[in-house]
């Protein structure tokens, strides 16, 4: 059962990252909204989980390997990045094409930036760690063994967080398509 917990541990946090509308279920139910279907909220999970899933990746295999990564570093340049990319947009010299909805290049690069600025990976390394780093694997297969459980963790992770970004952006979506009918019915 001990090896079982930092397990639970990484698709817990994959469900307390699906519950964090910056994550995007807030974007993939806007996308729903706009579009008038539904169906678009899950249709949003892809770009969403690329985005999260380079970013989480990212740190997997630094902990894999063993590279020390900087947290207050990777945040200001992902930070830096949004920042850059809403003043260009704000400025009124984004090109046309960026100054559209997002397509889904855009709602994996903020999946991306998102994940990284609040730290998505970092949180898991606790959980990585031990998987990881110690126990049998560590002593037996070495680095490639270690690269090959950081990404099943990784791979725990996103199932668990799409799982709960898709329920929660189908949920307001169900909910704002409730609140339409009843204000429809109210002004009649």
């Amino acid at each position: 059962m001990a090896s079982l917990w930092p397990w639970l541990a990484v698709a817990g946090l994959g469900a307390f990252h699906g519950l964090n509308p910056a994550s995007g279920w807030m974007l993939a139910a806007a996308w729903a909204l706009r579009s008038h279907d539904r169906a678009q909220a899950l249709r949003a999970l892809l770009p969403i989980a690329a985005g999260h899933a380079a970013s989480v990746a990212l740190v997997a295999a630094a902990v894999a390997f063993g590279v020390s990564m900087d947290r207050t570093v990777l945040q200001v340049v992902a930070g830096g990045l949004m920042v850059v990319a809403v003043a260009v947009h704000l400025s009124g010299h984004a090109p046309r094409v960026a100054r559209k909805p997002a397509g889904h290049a855009g709602l994996a690069l903020w999946s991306f930036m998102m994940s990284t600025a609040h730290g998505a990976g970092l949180m898991l390394v606790p959980a990585l760690a031990p998987l990881c780093l110690g126990g049998p694997v560590a002593g037996q297969g070495g680095a490639s063994d270690a690269l090959l459980l950081a990404f099943a963790a990784v791979g725990v992770h996103m199932v668990a967080m799409l799982a709960v970004t898709g329920v929660v952006a189908s949920g307001v979506c169900r909910g704002f398509d409730a609140w339409r009918r009843w204000r429809e019915v109210d002004e009649s």
